[in-house]
């Protein structure tokens, strides 16, 4: 057997009372993917933060090609040649750079490099690196500007450019659209040739069938499973990851009742047809496309913060045009959005002030904050869609990027809404906690509409009693939830199915 790039043995690491590492042994080898899949609280983010060198280990060692290793700080890390791409974006780009500064970073902050930088050489090395990743825009591009998708390319590619020994990549696809994915998996069987250990954390099975050779399974700060040889168990892992097996999901779909929200005409991007959509109470409605497909456009139409090119939209039969979200919420449109790190969590505030920040008024009186009320309401809803804390104070930033996810879509499941439309509701969310949180939703269905935004077709299924694709702006395909022809569903989602599809 090869020697391990990175052995860990016995790895711990607690925090207070919290113990998150529990004696973790792991080997990671050269030219190999390994594919870590945990349920959220796992302990995989603090795992990849102590081998990254954010944290320092309470107890066991780690050795990296055959030397101890114990990295001062993530820059002494990536020295010694670990590189990681984490799962917030934002940590592997600075937005107030450009993208060419963004990309050389790490070459001119290092010791010896020149004082004065010749921009064009600059630009055109840039340029050069982006080009390698398939990355076309101008690298003059303030990277704020940038959407998500092309600031965690450019995250990647600056990783990719450090030539790294091992390779560690947090959720890499979970902004990325079907041909982006694909540039990465192809860069990352290029590393896998050249001999780089690949550590590759997701949640989505698609990713992994494609890419891993080893299957590792954490549970309670642990190892609870190792997969390995030509035929990988990948239902074995899951059941490995949550300590159970998983029931099939089996909706029964709803017939919606009256009218809520209704779509007349409204018109997305230039060029594509007007879409008519009716959502009513009850039903639950997943779009589904890839990326550019639109969706997250009609989410930002729906909840005010962006205008149709054409069309109206009716909340109960009344006409109804927001000005903005502030003017959704009091209709009782809410949205849980996307982009939890920049559009959602408050970082300086604890789990029941984030989850509850919306509906302030409704836990005070004379403006005096009904604290225990407030709180009260916090611990339900965490029971409800499991949050994995140790009390509704913990702040924010203590919390796995999963379990930040169900703080903020409790935060719109607090109050009753007219209509509740959900952007990327699953995105960090392992596997069973997806299913939690999907029966929570479906349950507490009555009264509202519901509207749910994934890129991922299992998701849609998982959740909707009915299926509306787009593509390009247009509505390519509608769907009851029952016996789907998944293959026409997902020629409708690349642009290659020419019939819509009736609901059926």
């Amino acid at each position: 057997m090869t020697e391990a790039a990175l052995k860990i043995s016995g790895l711990r690491k607690a925090f207070g009372r919290n113990r998150v590492l529990r004696g973790l042994d792991m080997d990671l080898y050269p030219g190999s993917v390994t594919a870590l899949m945990g349920a959220n609280g796992a302990g995989k983010s603090t795992l990849v933060k102590v081998v990254c060198g954010h944290y320092g280990a309470d107890g066991g060692g780690m050795e990296l090609n055959g030397a101890p290793y114990r990295p001062d700080d993530a820059a002494d890390a990536i020295a010694q040649g670990v590189v990681t791409v984490h799962q917030s974006i934002d940590d592997g780009v600075i937005p107030d750079l450009d993208v060419a500064n963004n990309l050389l970073l790490d070459r001119l902050a290092r010791s010896g490099a020149p004082l004065l930088v010749r921009e064009g050489a600059m630009r055109r090395e840039a340029a050069a690196v982006a080009a390698g990743m398939g990355l076309s825009m101008d690298v003059r591009t303030r990277v704020a500007d940038l959407g998500v998708a092309d600031r965690q390319m450019i995250a990647i590619a600056r990783a990719m450019a450090r030539a790294p020994r091992l390779l560690i990549l947090d959720e890499p696809t979970s902004s990325l659209s079907a041909s982006e994915a694909d540039r990465l998996f192809a860069l990352i069987d290029r590393l896998r040739d050249q001999g780089v250990a690949i550590l590759y954390i997701s949640h989505r099975m698609s990713d992994i069938r494609r890419i891993a050779d080893r299957i590792i399974c954490m549970r309670d700060g642990t190892i609870s499973g190792l997969f390995e040889g030509e035929a990988l168990d990948y239902e074995g892992a899951v059941t490995a990851m949550l300590g159970r097996q998983m029931s099939e999901t089996d909706i029964d779909p709803q017939a919606p009742g009256a009218p809520i929200l209704e779509l007349d005409g409204i018109t997305l991007l230039e060029g594509a047809d007007p879409i008519n959509l009716t959502a009513g109470d009850g039903e639950v409605v997943a779009i589904t496309g890839l990326l550019g497909s639109g969706k997250s456009r009609l989410s930002e139409i729906i909840f005010g913060l962006a205008d149709p090119m054409t069309g109206t939209m009716r909340l109960d039969g009344k006409p109804y045009a927001p000005r903005d979200a502030k003017a959704a919420v009091a209709a009782g449109v809410y949205m849980s959005p996307k982009d939890r790190a920049t559009n959602a969590v408050i970082p300086d505030f604890d789990i029941a002030n984030n989850m509850t920040l919306p509906f302030l008024g409704a836990f005070s009186r004379v403006s005096l904050l009904n604290a225990a009320r407030q709180r009260g309401a916090a611990d339900r809803m965490i029971g409800q869609i499991g949050v994995v804390c140790q009390s509704n104070a913990d702040g924010i930033g203590t919390l796995s990027g999963g379990n930040q996810q169900k703080v903020m879509i409790g935060r719109w499941l607090l109050e009753p809404a007219r209509v509740l439309l959900l952007d990327e509701p699953f995105q960090g969310v392992d596997i069973g906690a997806r299913r939690d949180i999907g029966r929570h939703i479906r349950a507490t269905a009555k009264g509202r509409a519901t509207i749910v935004f994934v890129a991922e077709i299992d998701e849609a299924l998982e959740i909707a009693d009915r299926i509306v694709v787009l593509h390009e702006g247009t509505m390519a395909g509608e769907h009851v939830n029952r016996n789907i022809d998944m293959a026409t569903l997902v020629a409708q989602a690349s642009g290659q199915g020419a019939d819509r599809v009736a609901a059926e």
